[in-house]
């Protein structure tokens, strides 16, 4: 694993350097969009949706939706005067028992390594942790934005959990559930004897993602069967240069507009032909006689 974030746990006057890295990993295998018949990856061009012209990544911007519809245009100047925090120090605010965050606030998890001179101020806090039964509440700053976050023990290492800011937290209004549903007595006694009856401990090992391991076989069987689509070295890019040229051209022809002068009217395919042809024609002719006049 490479670390992600390097700083320090800061907690009254001890101050313990870790390193940070991802604690999770999605499994899921992750698909490219092709073109059915020959296994081309399929290409997208960014497209203004108001003058249909391609946009280059300088001339796009961040722009935040109103509920109303409006668009809202926010430029790099407009970020610098926003707060944000460098900070390379995880914070202990409080320590708080552990049954008081609700597992809905946690968001990403990370784990926390420390330096080699650094371990018995880490271990202690990872003991005092422990034995007190409770989560260090924090504040860090990831990605120049200052967030919360929680350090609990898990497997003998620290793991430090994001947490979702309290109004990000939807509730849930489901008028089914009104207060007059109430189970009755004997529902209840039911429903504990099934419980009795499912009792026990959560072992992963007696769960698999079967989903990714069928599509895993999937995969290698197709492989292993010679189902593989030999993809042509890439051809040169000309259709960003067909439509830079189109959208050049659309340019000039509003700049036109926006003076006040007409549009030109395009050529039929043939005439241009003619003309092209006319034009070659009468330049060999006056090249002959140039020619017959020297000699």
């Amino acid at each position: 694993m490479r670390p992600i974030w390097k700083g320090a746990v800061s907690f009254g006057l001890v101050n313990v350097p870790v390193r940070l890295y991802a604690a999770t990993e999605n499994h899921d295998v992750s698909f490219r969009q092709v073109h059915r018949t020959d296994g081309g990856r399929i290409k997208y061009q960014r497209v203004c949706s108001i003058d249909g012209e391609l946009v280059s990544y300088d001339d796009i911007a961040k722009g935040y939706e109103t509920p109303d519809g409006d668009m809202v245009v926010l430029t790099d100047e407009d970020f610098a005067d926003l707060p944000s925090r460098s900070s390379k120090e995880i914070t202990v605010e409080k320590f708080v028992p552990d049954d008081q965050i609700d597992p809905m606030l946690l968001d990403k998890s990370y784990y926390l390594e420390p330096d080699k001179a650094a371990a018995k101020p880490y271990v202690l806090l990872r003991d005092a942790l422990e034995s007190e039964k409770r989560m260090a509440l924090v504040t860090v700053s990831l990605r120049s934005r200052m967030t919360m976050a929680v350090l609990r023990v898990r497997d003998g290492v620290i793991v430090m959990q994001t947490m979702l800011w309290p109004d990000e937290i939807r509730t849930p209004d489901f008028g089914a559930l009104g207060d007059d549903q109430h189970a009755t007595e004997k529902e209840l006694a039911m429903a504990h004897l099934l419980i009795d009856q499912l009792a026990g401990d959560y072992d992963p090992d007696e769960y698999e993602d079967d989903y990714a391991k069928a599509l895993d076989a999937l995969v290698k069987a197709k492989i292993e069967g010679g189902e593989i689509t030999d993809l042509p070295a890439p051809a040169e890019e000309s259709g960003e240069v067909v439509d830079l040229l189109a959208a050049l051209a659309r340019s000039v022809e509003k700049a036109k507009i926006a003076r006040g002068e007409a549009p030109e009217a395009a050529e039929p395919a043939s005439k241009a032909t003619t003309t092209k042809a006319t034009t070659t024609k009468a330049t060999a002719t006056k090249a002959a006689a140039t020619t017959k006049a020297a000699g």
